[in-house]
């Protein structure tokens, strides 16, 4: 189909576009940009006025929950949910019912994934068998079949041989292992230790429980040198150690999530288990340093964490509720909050949701430009909505921003040149 998405607004951080003008599309690639091309007749021309034109979201921290966990969320329900949101290209954990670690499987998610003409989906392959840290995986098979990186997801490894030959096995193929930061027997607790979870009862995780995690990590890496992503940063001293370790030129990125960058332990409450989430809320300073490292590009990208649980698992007291929250729908919207509140130029805003998760994952998307494929989002920067459970399509309906009035509303998401979401 030809589009002629006109009179936008057009960021694209990755050539340092910022100009209104018009963007055409044929054949699910884009063909022009400004002057459409001669001879070309849209089929379909998008009214982009008052609008910002900005490339498909790129979110790498997406719990799909299928297989395994279909009462929590399923394909259909989470992708439709992503495309609302702007997201066209995701990464989803191993942490499935079965683990994702054997071929396969991966090509099991992908084929259901492709049949939805949705969000493109990009699995992480398990570090491990079963993600029971003994037995490395057959990565190169993993990765044969669509993964683009290792992770354990949120089970820590105990064992640190087996981190670093599964860092020496990564880097001889050139792949990226992915770490969530946390110190096996430290990081057991509920609540981010500090003297609100001393007061109300709940048992603390410590913030060297990352920086003990990171510490152990940057060795290895400098033994190996093999190239690791770190996942959700949540700490003030975190962000220090990985300024650092990037300033000495270790190969790493990182990411931060929506709930880190926003909340504090305070948002937990009177127990709100909605608040109940994985690393957890820490303090004021925590998330004013994460805040900073995300503008000044310590912080590579910004996720979603989108994590949906069932009302069961929520409806529980706040210390046996299942961690996790949704997030998908709500990405941009925080992006945006985020940027009017620290006064962070929009570009860069958008860089930490598109060039900066592409960098990442080393591939070609997350841009606008002449012969890429057409995933878009077009979004009205001075909409808002409220977040509620009917206003959400994804299957989970936790989230701690539940009430909050948030700005900008996805108007189109295009994938692959197609209309995969008009409001």
């Amino acid at each position: 189909m030809k589009i002629l998405i006109q009179g936008g607004r057009l960021i694209d951080p990755q050539s340092s576009t910022d100009a209104i003008t018009n963007v055409a599309i044929s054949a699910g690639k884009i063909v022009a940009i400004g002057n459409a091309p001669e001879g070309f007749q849209a089929q379909k021309t998008i009214d982009a006025k008052g609008c910002i034109v900005v490339p498909g979201l790129v979110d790498l921290a997406v719990r799909l929950r299928e297989p395994g966990y279909e009462h929590e969320g399923m394909l259909d329900s989470e992708l439709t949910a992503a495309v609302a949101g702007g997201v066209t290209s995701l990464v989803c954990p191993p942490d499935t019912d079965p683990v994702l670690d054997e071929p396969g499987l991966v090509e099991m998610l992908r084929f259901r994934a492709e049949k939805l003409n949705r969000s493109k989906v990009m699995p992480l392959g398990a570090l491990t068998r079963g993600l029971k840290g003994e037995i490395l995986t057959e990565m190169v098979q993993l990765a044969d079949a669509g993964c683009v990186g290792f992770t354990q997801a949120e089970v820590a490894l105990e064992n640190t041989q087996v981190l670093q030959r599964a860092l020496q096995y990564a880097n001889s193929f050139g792949y990226t292992v992915w770490l969530r930061p946390q110190e096996m027997h430290l990081g057991k607790g509920v609540a981010a230790s500090g003297p609100l979870a001393t007061r109300m009862g709940l048992s603390g995780v410590p913030v060297a429980a990352e920086t003990i995690a990171l510490h152990t990590i940057f060795e290895l890496i400098k033994s190996t040198k093999a190239h690791v992503h770190l996942c959700r940063l949540s700490s003030a001293a975190g962000v220090a150690l990985v300024r650092q370790a990037k300033a000495d030129g270790l190969p790493i990125t990182c990411d931060v999530s929506i709930n880190s960058l926003h909340l504090t332990d305070a948002d937990v409450g009177y127990f709100d288990s909605r608040a109940r989430v994985s690393p957890p809320l820490r303090q004021q300073r925590d998330r004013e340093a994460l805040r900073q490292g995300l503008a000044d590009g310590t912080i590579d990208a910004l996720v979603s964490d989108h994590c949906p649980v069932g009302e069961d698992e929520k409806a529980l007291p706040f210390a046996e509720a299942e961690p996790g929250a949704t997030g998908l729908e709500l990405l941009l919207s925080l992006a945006l909050k985020w940027a009017q509140d620290d006064k962070v130029p929009l570009p860069r805003a958008m860089a930490t949701l598109t060039s900066g998760a592409a960098k990442v994952l080393c591939k070609d998307i997350g841009q606008i430009k002449t012969g890429a494929p057409a995933d878009v989002c077009i979004f009205d920067p001075l909409a808002s909505w409220q977040v509620t459970a009917q206003a959400l399509r994804s299957q989970g309906k936790f989230t701690p921003f539940s009430g909050y009035e948030l700005p900008g509303r996805v108007r189109y998401t295009l994938v692959g040149g197609q209309v995969a979401f008009q409001a």
